[in-house]
């Protein structure tokens, strides 16, 4: 009896800061996909994060020498000084800034990075300014820290994010803005006038800005790709930016992201690093120097592939009764409003869509609520144009049944 109630989890003495923390949703959809195919059925997911792109060839090569040259030791904390050049180097030339390796951190993956980031800035008590929809983690890392939430909210004004709105949520509590743009789950781009003005009042005020920059190069036209690393160096003095390669080079199980910012935040943050992960893979590191330094063509040609599918997957959604979907500007996902849907087929949450969608349908997307948007799903159409039109089909099927 002892040793069952030692195994049990409701027995376990959790810490607060982990109790009050909530599992990922997007990983959550992600195992319960998986828990259907395991059944033979065919599930047509449409809710991680993930390019369906192979890895470049050319950087999993550069992965291979590595092996063959038996790189496979420890490496500094902070990443390999080589790697940490080619981030400094890649944002200078692309943005005109003047960072130097010591002010870069190569990370397991952008989330370590914003982990970094805010554990070694917040107190407990401290507030942070969240625009929602927000990126599912943002909030329970906070929560992690030990600090408060505060979220702007972003709908009324078709999720565009204002100085003005971030102006007025301010309390002499907050201590950090973060921003995200192009804005998963919305596909919103904050302009490059609008950011830096966003910016300066946060600065202006003591503020300390996180730039979430994972979807950078993922912008469509007419409208420009941006980066924090343009601002005045004055306003880079609290900014710090976070990129991933996951994304750009489709690159998400390696594991491998950075953080860019001022010098004495990232020597706390490779303090905090040296005794979580020690450092990001070595293998991967040297798979990122290349990521960085070689050929580009592929990230054009997933930007061109993503822009028609998101030209699709607008129209057919569209046209699907009590689906509302507006235009995202950048990332790979859309953000559909999904309330008349949800009160046609008398269904109460976005969440329980989700669920009903994933068991009658097999189509797995994740619901607004994990993002601070109830009424509203994210579809990833980080998928091929098969998966989608397939996945239409069904989704109107599940909307005209209810009519």
């Amino acid at each position: 009896m002892t040793h069952e109630r030692a195994l049990d989890e409701r027995s376990f003495p959790a810490a607060e800061r982990v109790r009050l923390m909530e599992a990922s949703s997007t990983m959550a959809v992600l195992q319960a996909a998986e828990r259907l195919r395991a059944a033979g059925l065919r599930v047509l997911d449409l809710g991680a994060g993930e390019p369906d792109f192979p890895t470049p060839e050319h950087i999993k090569e550069a992965a291979r020498r590595a092996l063959a040259e038996d790189f496979t030791r420890y490496t500094p904390a902070a990443g390999i000084t080589e790697l940490r050049a080619a981030i400094a180097r890649f944002l200078n030339e692309r943005f005109g800034s003047t960072y130097t390796p010591g002010q870069v951190i190569a990370t397991a993956g952008g989330k370590q990075a914003i982990f970094n980031a805010v554990v070694t800035l917040i107190e407990p008590g401290d507030e942070v300014l969240i625009p929602a929809p927000y990126w599912v983690t943002f909030p329970q890392v906070v929560t992690f820290a030990g600090g408060r939430s505060r979220f702007i909210p972003t709908e009324e004004n078709d999720f565009r994010l204002t100085a003005e709105m971030v102006s007025a949520a301010v309390t002499p509590r907050t201590k950090l803005l973060i921003l995200n743009s192009p804005c998963n789950p919305t596909g919103r781009v904050i302009s490059p006038g609008e950011f830096q003005r966003i910016v300066g009042w946060a600065v202006e005020r003591g503020l300390y800005v996180i730039s979430d920059e994972c979807y950078r190069e993922f912008v469509y036209p007419p409208h420009e790709s941006f980066s924090a690393a343009a601002l005045p160096e004055a306003l880079r003095a609290r900014v710090l930016i976070v990129g991933s390669f996951s994304k750009t080079y489709a690159m998400t199980g390696w594991r491998i992201g950075y953080a860019v910012g001022p010098e004495a935040w990232i020597r706390e943050m490779i303090k905090v690093q040296s005794h979580s992960t020690s450092n990001p893979t070595s293998i991967a590191q040297k798979a990122a120097v290349e990521a960085l330094t070689g050929p580009q063509e592929s990230v054009v040609r997933m930007l061109q592939e993503y822009q028609r599918r998101r030209e699709f997957l607008l129209a057919a959604l569209n046209r699907i009764p009590g689906i509302r979907c507006v235009e995202p500007e950048g990332a790979f996902y859309v953000f559909p409003d999904v309330r008349e849907l949800m009160r046609a087929r008398d269904i109460p949450t976005s969440k329980d869509l989700e669920a009903r969608l994933l068991e009658e349908c097999q189509i797995a997307l994740t619901a607004g609520s994990a993002f601070g948007a109830e009424g509203y799903v994210r579809i990833s159409y980080a998928a091929s144009r098969e998966v989608l039109r397939e996945a239409v089909t069904r989704l109107d099927q599940f909307a005209r049944a209810g009519r």
